[in-house]
């Protein structure tokens, strides 16, 4: 089963959304990310406190599975989301996602329910779905009964067509900047509820972020906490973008594969840092923690797709062929346009799009991969002798 800690194809089955609104702006960069101390795992069944905290987690992928069940062990009132009733009752009957989570027990204080039950009670709204339908399901939270104090907080690694925007950049457009969050970081479903993981929660609300690290590390999980929403979120797409291009390109060498993806993540943050992210978000768990944990398993989706482009599959035949979505492969295309958008040099991001699509032969993705030289440092000239006497010289009109 692939491990890529991102959502399987689980979406709500909704209306179309209508166009989406342009990007607010940025999070604070005033203070620097928070680790959260690790707490030991509550493996047993958690009683709720009176007044616990209710947490609905909308998609039943791998992913949505295993946050579920850390939510459950954290102590919230956690309810799972499936995208069909069927799929709810076999949920419920089995007590085992068997097709995207095998082996791992659903806790009996877990609710599962179908998402057409809508989320009035709920403080907390997960949204686990694949990001090519994040927009639809926005569309219908407002219908769905969403509380106007609750939370929404997106665990999505791409972005949202059609425009390319990162996933709280959407939601802080609607519900506002200070209900909306993101998880990110290397957390490999299965590992992540067995052993543990490596997450950040972001938001630009304090508390928000506070409090989704102290259900992680309730559960057991390191969660750290950061401000910057929209770097964690971008890091993530840059993450799964190198990840497929590492893997297209390996088998032509490891120093192509590692250029390819030290490329992308380059591009990527000259486009982050133009919108007021902070170069944290890339280097730390959500960049280049989660690059290795992915570029690490044999089974990720992403990289294992790359590979089967470099093997002749088409973009098309490739979910199928994995059994699962594969993020990058509709993600890479919009993070390509919204970097020539903002006017940020993208050679490499731009053609590995053109590789996804078909138009770029994998001979000349890896010449382009191996030729292309980054934009050279910025040198500080240093004042030659005699600077500050000349200066004052001009200065007095001696």
């Amino acid at each position: 089963m692939a491990t890529d800690n991102e959502p399987e194809a689980e979406p709500v089955a909704t209306p179309l959304s209508p166009p989406l609104p342009s990007s607010p702006a940025a999070a604070s960069r005033d203070s620097a990310p928070v680790p959260t101390p690790a707490a030991r795992p509550s493996r047993g069944r958690s009683r709720h406190a009176p007044g616990a905290k209710r947490a609905t987690v909308i998609g039943a992928g791998s992913f949505g599975s295993a946050l579920a069940v850390l939510l459950a062990r954290g102590g919230f009132r956690t309810t799972l989301q499936a995208r069909t009733a069927e799929q709810a009752a076999r949920l419920n009957s089995q007590r085992e996602n068997d097709v995207y989570l095998p082996g791992v027990e659903l806790p009996p204080q877990l609710r599962i329910e179908a998402a057409s039950v809508g989320v009035v009670r709920a403080d907390y709204v997960f949204l686990a779905v694949p990001s090519r339908g994040l927009g639809e399901v926005i569309e219908t939270l407002g219908a769905a009964g969403l509380g106007k104090r609750a939370a929404v907080v997106s665990v999505a690694k791409g972005l949202v067509p059609p425009r390319g925007l990162a996933p709280t950049t959407v939601l802080a457009a609607r519900f506002g900047a200070d209900r909306v969050a993101c998880v990110g970081g290397p957390a490999h479903a299965q590992e992540m509820v067995h052993a543990g993981a490596g997450l950040v929660a972001a938001s630009s609300s304090e508390d928000l972020a506070r409090s989704l690290a102290q259900v992680f590390t309730r559960a057991g999980v390191v969660c750290e906490q950061s401000n910057d929403p929209l770097g964690v979120e971008l890091a993530g797409a840059a993450k799964n973008a190198a990840a497929l291009a590492a893997g297209a390109t390996e088998a032509q060498g490891l120093n192509a594969a590692g250029a390819a993806a030290g490329h992308i993540f380059a591009e990527v943050w000259r486009y982050a840092e133009g919108l007021g992210a902070r170069p944290e978000s890339m280097i730390g768990l959500a960049g280049t923690g989660d690059l290795v944990a992915t570029a690490l398993a044999r089974d990720s989706r992403n990289r294992r797709a790359g590979e089967l482009l470099a093997a002749g599959a088409s973009a098309a035949e490739i979910p199928a062929l994995i059994g699962q979505t594969v993020e990058a492969l509709e993600s890479v295309p919009l993070l390509a346009a919204a970097l020539e958008r903002a006017g940020v040099g993208a050679p490499v991001t731009g053609a590995l799009g053109r590789l996804i699509s078909g138009e770029l032969p994998l001979d000349e993705w890896v010449a382009l991969v191996r030729a292309t030289v980054p934009p050279p440092a910025r040198w500080r000239r240093r004042p030659q002798p005699g600077f500050l006497r000349r200066t004052w010289r001009r200065l007095s009109g001696r």
